[in-house]
């Protein structure tokens, strides 16, 4: 039995949950996600807890049962708490901005990079060095967050680039004079 897909999701006050067929519609303070599970998998909810079943240990429906499990959890803490992904800009000349709704950067090329965050993600820019993105749903922010790093990755020699605020660049030693005979 998966460990992760046995384990009941517990449905905080303020969370509304309805299941119509195979689509799971979570509603919370912050918003309201709905995700489309696969047919082979049981999600029933008696109003306090979420449980997720298989029909047989088919190797498919066991990787499922974890990752359906995990999904809509994800969608309980993200209509509660949200989500939230840190990054810092680093290099100098380096910077962000605020650009209506999205970021705009200056990262070295010769034309700055505007990024336009998909509807319901938010793009905060407190000081030029630091990008807050946040949301409901974690794949969303997951992957802006990566389209915004992607932009100029952090590089070995100087550190310089977008990272995300807690990630470490592993360094490398520059070019060294030849030492040796000529």
């Amino acid at each position: 039995m998966s460990r992760i897909g046995k384990q009941p999701i517990a449905i905080p006050a303020g969370v509304k949950v309805d299941l119509a067929g195979r689509t799971i519609t979570v509603t919370g303070p912050k918003g309201s996600l709905t995700f489309q599970f696969h047919p082979h998998m049981k999600v029933e909810s008696d109003g306090k807890h979420i449980t997720v079943k298989r029909p047989d240990d088919n190797r498919q429906n066991r990787a499922l049962h974890g990752l359906t499990r995990a999904l809509i959890n994800n969608m309980v803490i993200g209509v509660t708490k949200g989500y939230e992904k840190r990054l810092k800009v680093e290099g100098v000349g380096f910077q962000a901005a605020a650009k209506g709704p999205g970021v705009e950067l200056t990262v070295g090329y010769a034309n700055r990079i505007v990024h336009m965050p998909p509807k319901g993600i938010t793009v905060q820019v407190p000081d030029p060095t630091t990008i807050v993105i946040s949301g409901i749903d974690k794949q969303m922010v997951g992957q802006f967050a990566a389209e915004i790093r992607a932009s100029r990755k952090p590089e070995p020699y100087k550190g310089k680039g977008v990272r995300y605020e807690n990630e470490v660049v592993r360094r490398k030693e520059g070019k060294s004079f030849a030492a040796g005979g000529k």
